[in-house]
């Protein structure tokens, strides 16, 4: 096939933007069906048992906390696959799918150690010793679950950087009704099995994460989308130029989305000193600024991926306007949602609670959530551009300073210094998300330079 063909077959190769647009709306619903994975365990444990909902509280902000971080590196896979796959170079695609494999079982042994003995991380919560005792249960369960989830996330990955995000989507759907039936049975109990709480949720995850890398496997070995690869024919073992390559990239990244979610960890642990109204208003708008942001991540990792695969084919001009594009489009959305937000703000509220002190508190935060939404799509779809170009160690320092330091650092202290005059939706829990904000936009501030930069660069 000669160079012009390989580009020209490569999915973003005419319309960039509709090609960016069919592969977001995939993953986008794959996302948020990983999301109800937590509301399905967060709904039918609260029904259960309230010491359990707050054993699943503490554990669940440890494992994500871990496997966010973990889970980041493997993503390294999505604009390396895609490089290869862009090249046509079907060599370095089954390379690095296997590598990739071995990376994720080297990173499992370090989280499942995490996982199996946590206590310094518990003891940190002053929580209840029956609460602790029961988060430590469901932290062990989980610390297996880890392994094959780590196994799912290089299959996703490694789709995701073939631009194949159905086939991952498909699997997450059919998780999630699974994942709603297997609570049902194992927190309650019945046909021979007690009652499990907290820890029936964590014993579920295990069975389907189990479930999902059987048949992903199953996939990748026998499914014609696949055959020409021959994947896991010869398997080779750990190639170190191939680890660190994995590495150099996936460090940085995986940095980047953990100061990134933890940001928000610790923003709900100083808000908490606040009040309990204070941190129920906070969860309102963490809880939807959760749900928005699915859209531009799903537009960040399309981006991303057909991005590198246009640097893969050598056609450094297609994957900037892939990066426009994408920039573009998920502007759009963010402007659109945030519009919508911004204005029925009081209403949604109404959808979390009825305590009109706390609906009083949240309607200016979820104001503020509408503003930093063009902000946060920048800095999503940008970041994930850039790991096509493969920088991601600049953009890692940007996010911590940025919304450790900045949003963090400067919400403690605005907090408990207001100005005098000081607006009073910008204090108590609004001094920490106007602060994220400028966060937000110091970080933008950053990585659309460097962008502008790098695609440049590549394309002289």
């Amino acid at each position: 096939m000669s160079a012009t063909a390989e580009v020209a077959a490569l999915p973003a190769a005419r319309r960039p933007a509709l090609a960016i647009a069919r592969h977001a709306a995939s993953i986008l619903v794959g996302q948020l069906a990983v999301i109800g994975f937590a509301v399905a365990d967060a709904v039918m444990v609260g029904r259960h048992d309230s010491v359990d909902l707050a054993a699943l509280s503490i554990g669940a902000a440890v494992y994500v906390s871990v496997y966010i971080g973990v889970t980041g590196v493997v993503q390294a896979l999505i604009p390396i696959v895609g490089h290869h796959h862009g090249a046509r170079d079907q060599d370095g695609v089954r390379r690095s799918f296997q590598q990739g494999v071995w990376l994720a079982l080297m990173l499992a042994l370090l989280g499942f150690a995490l996982l199996q003995w946590p206590q310094p991380l518990l003891d940190l919560t002053q929580a209840e010793p029956a609460v602790l005792e029961r988060a430590r249960a469901y932290l062990g369960w989980l610390a297996w679950a880890l392994w094959p989830a780590l196994l799912f996330r290089v299959y996703s990955s490694f789709n995701l950087g073939l631009s194949r995000p159905w086939f991952v989507t498909a699997l997450q759907l059919g998780a999630l009704l699974l994942k709603v039936a297997l609570n049902a049975w194992l927190i309650g109990g019945g046909l021979g099995v007690p009652a499990l709480g907290v820890v029936g949720c964590a014993v579920a995850t295990l069975l389907i994460q189990l479930a999902l890398v059987a048949t992903g496997g199953l996939m990748l070995a026998r499914h014609a989308a696949y055959r020409s690869l021959q994947l896991f024919s010869p398997w080779s073992r750990p190639h170190g130029p191939t680890l660190r390559e994995l590495l150099r990239l996936g460090i940085p990244a995986g940095a980047s989305v953990f100061f990134e979610v933890t940001g928000f960890t610790l923003m709900a642990i100083f808000i908490a000193r606040q009040g309990t109204t204070a941190l129920a208003a906070h969860q309102i708008a963490v809880s939807l600024g959760s749900v928005i942001y699915m859209l531009p991540l799903s537009i960040g990792i399309a981006t991303g991926a057909l991005a590198a695969q246009a640097l893969g084919a050598a056609n450094a001009g297609l994957a900037r306007r892939i990066c426009v594009q994408g920039l573009a489009l998920a502007l759009c959305c963010a402007l659109l949602l945030g519009l919508v937000l911004g204005f029925g703000r009081e209403s949604v509220a109404s959808l979390y609670s009825r305590d009109a002190a706390v609906l009083a508190l949240a309607a200016p935060l979820l104001l503020l959530v509408a503003a930093m939404q063009l902000l946060d799509a920048t800095q999503c779809v940008v970041s994930f551009a850039l790991r096509a170009y493969r920088v991601a160690v600049l953009p890692a320092i940007a996010y911590a300073l940025g919304l450790w330091g900045i949003g963090i650092g400067g919400g403690r202290w605005l907090a408990a210094n207001p100005p005098p005059g000081w607006p009073a939706m910008l204090s108590g829990p609004g001094a920490f998300w106007f602060m994220n904000i400028v966060a937000l936009a110091a970080v933008c501030a950053v990585l659309v330079p460097l962008l502008q930069r790098v695609s440049r660069r590549a394309r002289d």
